[in-house]
Protein backbone atom coordinates (compact mmCIF):
# COMPACT_ATOMS: atom_id res chain seq x y z
CA UNK A 1 0.00 0.00 0.00
CA UNK A 2 1.49 3.81 -0.48
CA UNK A 3 1.94 5.65 2.23
CA UNK A 4 -0.99 7.93 3.25
CA UNK A 5 -1.13 11.16 5.09
CA UNK A 6 -4.36 12.49 5.73
CA UNK A 7 -4.83 16.40 7.43
CA UNK A 8 -8.28 17.33 8.23
CA UNK A 9 -7.51 21.46 8.58
CA UNK A 10 -10.98 23.63 9.92
CA UNK A 11 -12.13 26.93 8.21
CA UNK A 12 -9.26 26.10 5.34
CA UNK A 13 -10.73 28.00 2.41
CA UNK A 14 -9.70 27.72 -1.30
CA UNK A 15 -8.77 31.37 -0.97
CA UNK A 16 -6.21 30.87 1.72
CA UNK A 17 -3.97 28.75 -0.28
CA UNK A 18 -2.41 31.42 -1.47
CA UNK A 19 -0.94 32.06 2.11
CA UNK A 20 -0.24 28.82 2.12
CA UNK A 21 2.85 27.93 0.28
CA UNK A 22 3.78 25.15 2.14
CA UNK A 23 0.57 23.39 0.69
CA UNK A 24 0.83 24.59 -2.85
CA UNK A 25 4.11 22.72 -3.18
CA UNK A 26 2.05 19.44 -3.27
CA UNK A 27 0.19 20.50 -5.42
CA UNK A 28 3.49 19.77 -8.19
CA UNK A 29 1.45 16.22 -9.30
CA UNK A 30 -1.29 16.92 -7.51
CA UNK A 31 -4.47 19.70 -7.64
CA UNK A 32 -7.77 20.95 -5.68
CA UNK A 33 -11.68 20.75 -5.81
CA UNK A 34 -14.04 22.58 -3.81
CA UNK A 35 -15.25 20.85 -0.49
CA UNK A 36 -18.72 21.22 0.66
CA UNK A 37 -19.12 19.88 4.16
CA UNK A 38 -22.26 18.36 5.42
CA UNK A 39 -24.83 19.60 7.67
CA UNK A 40 -23.77 19.98 10.56
CA UNK A 41 -20.90 21.84 9.88
CA UNK A 42 -19.04 21.07 12.96
CA UNK A 43 -16.00 19.13 14.00
CA UNK A 44 -17.35 16.17 15.26
CA UNK A 45 -20.13 15.43 12.59
CA UNK A 46 -17.61 16.12 9.80
CA UNK A 47 -14.46 14.35 10.66
CA UNK A 48 -16.94 11.09 11.24
CA UNK A 49 -18.45 11.99 7.79
CA UNK A 50 -14.64 12.06 5.70
CA UNK A 51 -13.32 8.94 8.28
CA UNK A 52 -16.85 6.74 7.57
CA UNK A 53 -17.88 8.15 3.81
CA UNK A 54 -21.25 8.23 5.50
CA UNK A 55 -23.79 11.40 7.14
CA UNK A 56 -24.95 11.33 10.49
CA UNK A 57 -28.02 9.13 9.87
CA UNK A 58 -25.68 6.42 9.84
CA UNK A 59 -22.78 7.42 11.73
CA UNK A 60 -24.84 8.89 14.46
CA UNK A 61 -22.22 12.14 15.49
CA UNK A 62 -25.17 14.65 15.33
CA UNK A 63 -23.13 17.41 16.35
CA UNK A 64 -20.65 17.90 19.26
CA UNK A 65 -22.66 16.49 21.83
CA UNK A 66 -24.80 13.49 22.36
CA UNK A 67 -28.26 13.82 24.36
CA UNK A 68 -28.69 10.97 26.60
CA UNK A 69 -32.12 10.32 26.60
CA UNK A 70 -32.39 7.81 29.77
CA UNK A 71 -30.69 10.13 32.25
CA UNK A 72 -31.96 12.92 30.24
CA UNK A 73 -28.31 14.88 30.40
CA UNK A 74 -26.17 16.18 27.79
CA UNK A 75 -22.13 14.95 26.97
CA UNK A 76 -19.90 17.34 25.39
CA UNK A 77 -17.01 16.54 23.27
CA UNK A 78 -15.54 13.17 25.08
CA UNK A 79 -17.52 10.34 23.84
CA UNK A 80 -15.56 7.78 22.59
CA UNK A 81 -14.75 6.16 19.31
CA UNK A 82 -17.42 3.46 20.27
CA UNK A 83 -19.68 6.33 19.79
CA UNK A 84 -19.31 6.39 16.08
CA UNK A 85 -21.76 3.57 14.73
CA UNK A 86 -19.79 2.96 11.51
CA UNK A 87 -16.41 1.57 10.14
CA UNK A 88 -13.72 4.61 9.52
CA UNK A 89 -10.46 4.44 7.23
CA UNK A 90 -8.77 2.57 9.75
CA UNK A 91 -10.81 0.03 10.13
CA UNK A 92 -11.27 -1.23 6.77
CA UNK A 93 -7.22 -0.42 5.79
CA UNK A 94 -6.62 -3.05 8.82
CA UNK A 95 -8.07 -5.95 6.62
CA UNK A 96 -6.49 -4.58 3.48
CA UNK A 97 -4.22 -7.25 1.82
CA UNK A 98 -0.83 -5.75 2.68
CA UNK A 99 -1.94 -5.36 6.10
CA UNK A 100 -1.21 -1.43 6.71
CA UNK A 101 -0.42 0.26 10.16
CA UNK A 102 -2.24 3.09 11.00
CA UNK A 103 -1.54 6.43 12.54
CA UNK A 104 -4.87 8.66 14.45
CA UNK A 105 -3.29 11.72 15.42
CA UNK A 106 -5.76 14.14 17.62
CA UNK A 107 -9.27 13.97 16.08
CA UNK A 108 -12.03 13.84 18.39
CA UNK A 109 -13.69 10.49 18.74
CA UNK A 110 -10.06 9.07 18.92
CA UNK A 111 -10.36 7.41 22.25
CA UNK A 112 -10.38 3.49 21.84
CA UNK A 113 -10.00 3.54 18.21
CA UNK A 114 -8.49 0.52 16.12
CA UNK A 115 -5.68 2.28 14.81
CA UNK A 116 -2.22 1.04 15.92
CA UNK A 117 -0.64 4.17 17.24
CA UNK A 118 -3.35 6.56 18.66
CA UNK A 119 -2.90 9.89 20.85
CA UNK A 120 -5.21 12.76 21.71
CA UNK A 121 -5.87 14.69 24.57
CA UNK A 122 -7.62 13.02 27.98
CA UNK A 123 -7.12 15.03 30.71
CA UNK A 124 -7.47 13.08 34.21
CA UNK A 125 -10.33 14.76 35.96
CA UNK A 126 -9.49 14.44 39.80
CA UNK A 127 -11.69 14.19 42.86
CA UNK A 128 -10.64 17.29 44.44
CA UNK A 129 -11.79 19.23 40.58
CA UNK A 130 -7.95 19.35 39.60
CA UNK A 131 -6.91 18.58 36.31
CA UNK A 132 -3.94 16.05 35.50
CA UNK A 133 -2.68 17.04 31.71
CA UNK A 134 -2.71 13.42 29.98
CA UNK A 135 -3.21 12.10 26.28
CA UNK A 136 -4.80 8.79 25.82
CA UNK A 137 -2.78 6.29 23.35
CA UNK A 138 -3.42 3.15 22.78
CA UNK A 139 -0.15 1.46 24.21
CA UNK A 140 0.09 4.11 27.59
CA UNK A 141 3.59 3.44 27.25
CA UNK A 142 3.48 5.86 24.15
CA UNK A 143 2.10 8.84 25.83
CA UNK A 144 4.78 8.60 28.64
CA UNK A 145 7.27 8.07 26.14
CA UNK A 146 6.03 11.38 24.47
CA UNK A 147 5.38 12.96 27.62
CA UNK A 148 9.08 12.53 28.31
CA UNK A 149 10.90 14.21 25.11
CA UNK A 150 7.97 16.61 24.80
CA UNK A 151 6.84 17.66 27.82
CA UNK A 152 2.69 16.83 28.89
CA UNK A 153 0.47 17.94 26.00
CA UNK A 154 -0.14 21.62 26.68
CA UNK A 155 -3.86 21.54 27.01
CA UNK A 156 -4.15 24.84 27.95
CA UNK A 157 -2.72 26.83 24.89
CA UNK A 158 -5.51 24.38 23.00
CA UNK A 159 -8.43 25.80 23.53
CA UNK A 160 -10.01 28.92 25.72
CA UNK A 161 -7.81 32.46 26.12
CA UNK A 162 -4.48 31.09 26.06
CA UNK A 163 -4.88 28.91 22.74
CA UNK A 164 -1.80 29.23 20.36
CA UNK A 165 0.32 27.68 18.17
CA UNK A 166 2.42 25.56 21.31
CA UNK A 167 -0.19 23.39 21.07
CA UNK A 168 -0.30 22.61 17.43
CA UNK A 169 3.74 22.16 17.56
CA UNK A 170 3.02 19.69 20.26
CA UNK A 171 0.77 17.76 18.03
CA UNK A 172 3.38 18.06 14.79
CA UNK A 173 6.36 17.64 17.08
CA UNK A 174 4.96 13.94 18.46
CA UNK A 175 3.63 13.18 15.16
CA UNK A 176 6.89 13.89 13.22
CA UNK A 177 8.49 11.48 16.09
CA UNK A 178 6.15 8.47 15.43
CA UNK A 179 6.28 8.74 11.93
CA UNK A 180 10.00 8.66 11.77
CA UNK A 181 10.01 5.99 14.14
CA UNK A 182 7.72 3.80 13.34
CA UNK A 183 6.46 4.81 9.27
CA UNK A 184 2.50 3.67 9.67
CA UNK A 185 1.32 3.42 6.33
CA UNK A 186 -1.64 5.14 7.45
CA UNK A 187 -1.37 8.57 9.24
CA UNK A 188 -4.53 11.20 9.96
CA UNK A 189 -3.75 13.70 11.62
CA UNK A 190 -6.10 16.80 13.07
CA UNK A 191 -4.75 20.45 13.14
CA UNK A 192 -6.50 22.13 15.13
CA UNK A 193 -5.30 25.90 15.54
CA UNK A 194 -6.99 27.33 12.90
CA UNK A 195 -10.20 27.33 14.35
CA UNK A 196 -9.54 30.15 17.35
CA UNK A 197 -9.27 33.12 15.81
CA UNK A 198 -11.80 33.18 13.32
CA UNK A 199 -14.30 32.55 16.29
CA UNK A 200 -12.64 35.21 17.72
CA UNK A 201 -12.43 37.97 15.21
CA UNK A 202 -13.78 37.29 12.20
CA UNK A 203 -12.85 35.07 8.96
CA UNK A 204 -11.17 37.75 7.60
CA UNK A 205 -9.71 39.75 10.49
CA UNK A 206 -5.89 40.51 10.78
CA UNK A 207 -5.44 38.02 13.05
CA UNK A 208 -6.70 35.54 10.87
CA UNK A 209 -3.91 36.90 8.37
CA UNK A 210 -1.60 36.27 11.24
CA UNK A 211 -2.58 32.83 12.36
CA UNK A 212 -2.50 31.62 8.42
CA UNK A 213 1.27 32.51 8.80
CA UNK A 214 1.96 30.31 11.94
CA UNK A 215 -0.15 27.71 10.14
CA UNK A 216 2.35 27.49 7.11
CA UNK A 217 5.51 27.10 9.19
CA UNK A 218 3.97 24.46 11.08
CA UNK A 219 2.62 22.62 8.05
CA UNK A 220 6.17 23.34 6.37
CA UNK A 221 7.56 21.76 9.17
CA UNK A 222 5.12 18.76 9.19
CA UNK A 223 5.64 18.09 5.24
CA UNK A 224 9.16 18.47 5.24
CA UNK A 225 10.14 16.26 7.88
CA UNK A 226 7.01 13.73 7.00
CA UNK A 227 8.64 13.76 3.11
CA UNK A 228 12.22 13.02 5.13
CA UNK A 229 11.10 10.23 7.36
CA UNK A 230 9.02 8.48 4.12
CA UNK A 231 11.96 9.13 1.49
CA UNK A 232 9.26 11.28 -0.34
CA UNK A 233 6.67 8.70 -0.78
CA UNK A 234 3.79 9.82 0.67
CA UNK A 235 0.41 10.47 -0.87
CA UNK A 236 -0.83 13.45 0.79
CA UNK A 237 -4.91 14.43 1.07
CA UNK A 238 -6.26 17.06 3.06
CA UNK A 239 -9.63 18.56 3.51
CA UNK A 240 -11.40 21.89 5.07
CA UNK A 241 -13.69 20.34 7.26
CA UNK A 242 -15.94 23.49 7.26
CA UNK A 243 -15.91 27.24 7.01
CA UNK A 244 -16.49 30.28 9.43
CA UNK A 245 -19.17 32.95 8.54
CA UNK A 246 -19.22 36.21 10.25
CA UNK A 247 -21.84 36.61 13.07
CA UNK A 248 -23.41 39.38 14.26
CA UNK A 249 -26.68 38.69 16.02
CA UNK A 250 -27.38 35.65 18.83
CA UNK A 251 -30.96 33.15 19.14
CA UNK A 252 -30.93 31.75 22.75
CA UNK A 253 -33.44 29.26 22.21
CA UNK A 254 -33.61 27.65 25.83
CA UNK A 255 -34.55 31.13 26.78
CA UNK A 256 -37.13 31.11 24.08
CA UNK A 257 -38.18 27.70 25.54
CA UNK A 258 -38.25 29.06 29.11
CA UNK A 259 -40.69 32.18 28.35
CA UNK A 260 -43.03 29.46 26.83
CA UNK A 261 -43.16 28.03 30.01
CA UNK A 262 -41.55 24.48 28.25
CA UNK A 263 -38.22 25.15 30.03
CA UNK A 264 -37.85 24.75 34.06
CA UNK A 265 -35.21 25.59 35.93
CA UNK A 266 -33.88 24.93 39.64
CA UNK A 267 -31.27 26.05 41.71
CA UNK A 268 -28.06 24.81 41.54
CA UNK A 269 -27.15 25.29 45.33
CA UNK A 270 -24.74 28.09 44.24
CA UNK A 271 -27.31 30.87 43.54
CA UNK A 272 -27.56 30.21 40.03
CA UNK A 273 -29.91 28.31 37.85
CA UNK A 274 -29.76 24.94 35.71
CA UNK A 275 -32.43 22.99 33.73
CA UNK A 276 -34.61 20.99 35.86
CA UNK A 277 -35.11 18.70 33.19
CA UNK A 278 -37.45 16.25 35.16
CA UNK A 279 -40.02 18.94 35.04
CA UNK A 280 -38.75 20.39 31.60
CA UNK A 281 -41.19 19.70 28.61
CA UNK A 282 -38.32 20.84 25.99
CA UNK A 283 -34.47 21.78 25.74
CA UNK A 284 -32.02 22.85 23.24
CA UNK A 285 -28.55 21.49 23.09
CA UNK A 286 -27.09 24.30 21.47
CA UNK A 287 -23.82 23.60 18.88
CA UNK A 288 -22.58 26.75 16.85
CA UNK A 289 -25.42 27.44 14.41
CA UNK A 290 -27.75 24.87 14.86
CA UNK A 291 -29.73 23.33 17.87
CA UNK A 292 -31.27 19.87 18.93
CA UNK A 293 -34.48 20.64 20.62
CA UNK A 294 -35.34 17.34 22.78
CA UNK A 295 -38.78 16.83 23.80
CA UNK A 296 -38.42 14.01 25.97
CA UNK A 297 -42.16 12.72 26.24
CA UNK A 298 -42.25 13.35 22.26
CA UNK A 299 -45.94 14.76 22.75
CA UNK A 300 -46.94 15.95 19.85
CA UNK A 301 -48.63 19.16 20.59
CA UNK A 302 -45.30 20.17 22.42
CA UNK A 303 -43.52 19.63 19.41
CA UNK A 304 -46.14 21.61 17.34
CA UNK A 305 -45.93 24.34 19.63
CA UNK A 306 -41.72 24.26 19.78
CA UNK A 307 -41.93 24.62 15.92
CA UNK A 308 -44.05 27.51 15.62
CA UNK A 309 -42.21 29.42 18.82
CA UNK A 310 -38.81 29.16 16.13
CA UNK A 311 -40.38 29.21 12.66
CA UNK A 312 -39.87 32.86 11.30
CA UNK A 313 -37.89 33.98 14.29
CA UNK A 314 -35.10 36.00 13.36
CA UNK A 315 -31.45 34.68 13.36
CA UNK A 316 -33.34 31.05 12.55
CA UNK A 317 -33.44 30.02 8.68
CA UNK A 318 -34.72 26.39 9.17
CA UNK A 319 -37.09 24.54 12.03
CA UNK A 320 -35.85 20.60 10.64
CA UNK A 321 -39.11 18.24 11.49
CA UNK A 322 -38.35 14.29 10.56
CA UNK A 323 -38.36 15.52 6.60
CA UNK A 324 -35.99 18.70 6.81
CA UNK A 325 -34.03 16.41 8.82
CA UNK A 326 -34.20 13.16 6.44
CA UNK A 327 -33.10 16.04 3.62
CA UNK A 328 -29.64 16.92 5.47
CA UNK A 329 -29.13 12.60 6.62
CA UNK A 330 -29.68 13.45 10.07
CA UNK A 331 -32.41 11.21 10.89
CA UNK A 332 -30.88 9.38 13.16
CA UNK A 333 -32.26 8.66 16.86
CA UNK A 334 -29.87 10.35 19.05
CA UNK A 335 -31.31 13.77 16.99
CA UNK A 336 -33.60 16.01 18.74
CA UNK A 337 -37.55 16.02 18.17
CA UNK A 338 -37.19 19.31 15.73
CA UNK A 339 -33.19 20.84 14.88
CA UNK A 340 -33.05 24.87 14.70
CA UNK A 341 -30.82 26.02 11.99
CA UNK A 342 -29.50 29.67 12.30
CA UNK A 343 -28.87 32.47 9.24
CA UNK A 344 -25.44 32.25 8.41
CA UNK A 345 -24.88 35.44 10.32
CA UNK A 346 -26.20 34.26 13.84
CA UNK A 347 -25.43 31.64 16.44
CA UNK A 348 -27.22 29.92 19.42
CA UNK A 349 -25.53 30.12 22.86
CA UNK A 350 -26.59 27.54 25.79
CA UNK A 351 -28.17 30.07 27.98
CA UNK A 352 -31.36 29.87 30.03
CA UNK A 353 -31.03 32.49 32.51
CA UNK A 354 -32.66 35.69 31.98
CA UNK A 355 -30.78 37.44 34.35
CA UNK A 356 -26.65 37.06 34.09
CA UNK A 357 -26.69 37.35 38.04
CA UNK A 358 -28.47 33.30 37.99
CA UNK A 359 -25.82 32.19 35.57
CA UNK A 360 -25.00 28.67 37.23
CA UNK A 361 -21.26 28.83 38.63
CA UNK A 362 -19.46 26.84 35.67
CA UNK A 363 -21.30 29.43 33.29
CA UNK A 364 -18.02 31.68 34.47
CA UNK A 365 -15.34 28.65 33.92
CA UNK A 366 -13.84 27.63 30.73
CA UNK A 367 -15.24 23.93 31.67
CA UNK A 368 -16.51 22.70 28.01
CA UNK A 369 -17.62 18.97 28.95
CA UNK A 370 -19.99 20.14 31.86
CA UNK A 371 -21.67 22.34 29.75
CA UNK A 372 -24.64 21.30 27.86
CA UNK A 373 -24.00 23.05 24.73
CA UNK A 374 -20.77 25.23 23.04
CA UNK A 375 -19.56 28.13 24.86
CA UNK A 376 -17.03 29.93 22.60
CA UNK A 377 -17.28 33.29 25.11
CA UNK A 378 -14.48 30.79 27.09
CA UNK A 379 -12.14 32.02 24.85
CA UNK A 380 -12.15 35.52 26.24
CA UNK A 381 -12.02 34.31 29.53
CA UNK A 382 -10.62 37.75 31.79
CA UNK A 383 -7.57 36.87 33.93
CA UNK A 384 -8.24 39.84 36.03
CA UNK A 385 -11.25 38.48 37.43
CA UNK A 386 -10.69 35.24 36.59
CA UNK A 387 -14.14 34.40 34.72
CA UNK A 388 -15.95 33.97 31.49
CA UNK A 389 -17.72 36.98 30.22
CA UNK A 390 -21.33 36.61 29.60
CA UNK A 391 -21.37 38.15 26.24
CA UNK A 392 -22.05 36.26 23.01
CA UNK A 393 -21.63 39.85 21.03
CA UNK A 394 -18.30 39.59 21.29
CA UNK A 395 -17.90 35.76 19.13
CA UNK A 396 -17.33 37.10 15.83
CA UNK A 397 -17.57 34.09 13.42
CA UNK A 398 -19.09 30.72 13.68
CA UNK A 399 -20.40 28.10 11.44
CA UNK A 400 -22.50 24.49 11.73
CA UNK A 401 -25.20 25.96 9.45
CA UNK A 402 -25.85 24.43 5.78
CA UNK A 403 -23.18 25.27 3.55
CA UNK A 404 -25.02 26.43 0.99
CA UNK A 405 -22.56 29.78 -0.24
CA UNK A 406 -19.16 29.74 -1.33
CA UNK A 407 -18.22 31.63 1.44
CA UNK A 408 -19.33 28.11 2.92
CA UNK A 409 -17.41 26.09 1.51
CA UNK A 410 -13.57 24.67 2.16
CA UNK A 411 -11.05 23.03 0.05
CA UNK A 412 -9.89 19.73 -0.75
CA UNK A 413 -6.31 18.96 -1.58
CA UNK A 414 -4.39 15.54 -2.84
CA UNK A 415 -0.37 15.56 -3.90
CA UNK A 416 -1.61 13.07 -6.83
CA UNK A 417 -3.83 14.36 -9.53
CA UNK A 418 -5.63 10.74 -10.30
CA UNK A 419 -7.24 11.81 -6.74
CA UNK A 420 -8.86 15.22 -7.84
CA UNK A 421 -12.33 15.08 -9.37
CA UNK A 422 -12.90 17.09 -12.32
CA UNK A 423 -16.03 18.55 -10.13
CA UNK A 424 -16.77 20.29 -6.38
CA UNK A 425 -16.79 17.08 -3.80
CA UNK A 426 -18.75 16.39 -0.60
CA UNK A 427 -16.82 15.42 3.15
CA UNK A 428 -18.11 12.11 2.93
CA UNK A 429 -16.60 11.45 -1.23
CA UNK A 430 -13.21 12.27 0.77
CA UNK A 431 -13.03 8.78 2.28
CA UNK A 432 -13.98 6.97 -0.42
CA UNK A 433 -10.57 8.77 -2.40
CA UNK A 434 -8.51 7.87 0.41
CA UNK A 435 -9.56 3.98 -0.18
CA UNK A 436 -9.17 4.50 -3.94
CA UNK A 437 -5.30 5.76 -3.10
CA UNK A 438 -4.80 2.56 -0.25
CA UNK A 439 -6.18 -0.06 -3.36
CA UNK A 440 -3.22 1.58 -5.95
Amino acid sequence: MKNIVFLSIPTLRPRDLEKLPALKRLLVNGGTAELTPSFPCVTCSVQANLTSGMLPCQHGIVGNGLWHADTKQVEMWTFTNEAVEASQLWDLLYHHPDNPRCAVWFPLQAVECSAEFVCTHKPIHNPDGTETLWCWTRYPELYRELREKFGDFPLHHYWGPMANLSSGEWVVNTAKYVAKREMPEFFYLYLAYPDYQPQRFGPDSPQVEVMLGELNQLLDDLITHFTEAYDRKITWFIAGEYAMTDVRHVTFPNRVLRDAGLLAVKDDGKGGEVPDMEKSRAFAMCDHQFAHVYVPDGDAAVVRKVAELFEGKEGIDEVLAADGMMRYGLNHSRSGNLVLVSTPDSWMPYYWWMDDAKAPFFARTVDIHRKPGYDPCEMFFDLATRSVPLDPMRIRGSHGAPARDASQKTLFLCSDARYVPDVGIHDFDVYELIMQAARG
